[in-house]
């Protein structure tokens, strides 16, 4: 099983979101053959809390833009890591050091990874 067109629709419009709002390090998992509650995790990185937030909202405006809501969101009072659950995909908006930190990218490392567009960017500087 791989994760479906509406999963990668939603992964594109999140990381392209994330790119605008200058997020760094932005890769897609399709997490679909380990977890049955999600088709695909977004991640992405900022170097500031107040980006963090301002990258989140972009996000969220995003996809309301193509008609999804978020199931839950958890993390924004702090705005050290941010996650948005849309059930199809599962966006993670981490600062710097806690993207270092907890390193998702080594716990599903075995995933595949999905293809962005060459729209989006995923650090300063490019």
């Amino acid at each position: 099983m791989t994760a479906t067109d509406r999963a990668l629709e939603l992964v594109v419009a999140a990381a392209q979101a994330a790119s605008d709002k200058l997020a760094e390090n932005i890769i897609a998992f399709d997490v679909s053959e380990q977890l049955v509650i999600t088709d695909a995790f977004v991640l992405c990185s900022a170097p500031s809390d107040r980006q963090v937030k301002a990258i989140v909202d972009e996000i969220e405006d995003k996809l309301r833009e193509i008609g999804a809501k978020p199931v839950r969101r958890e993390g924004e009072r702090d705005g050290r890591w941010v996650l948005i659950d849309y059930a199809d995909i599962v966006v993670h908006v981490q600062h710097e050091e806690e993207r270092s930190f907890y390193a998702l990218e080594r716990l599903w490392r075995d995933c595949p990874l999905i293809d962005l567009p060459a729209t989006v960017t995923s650090g300063r500087g490019q």
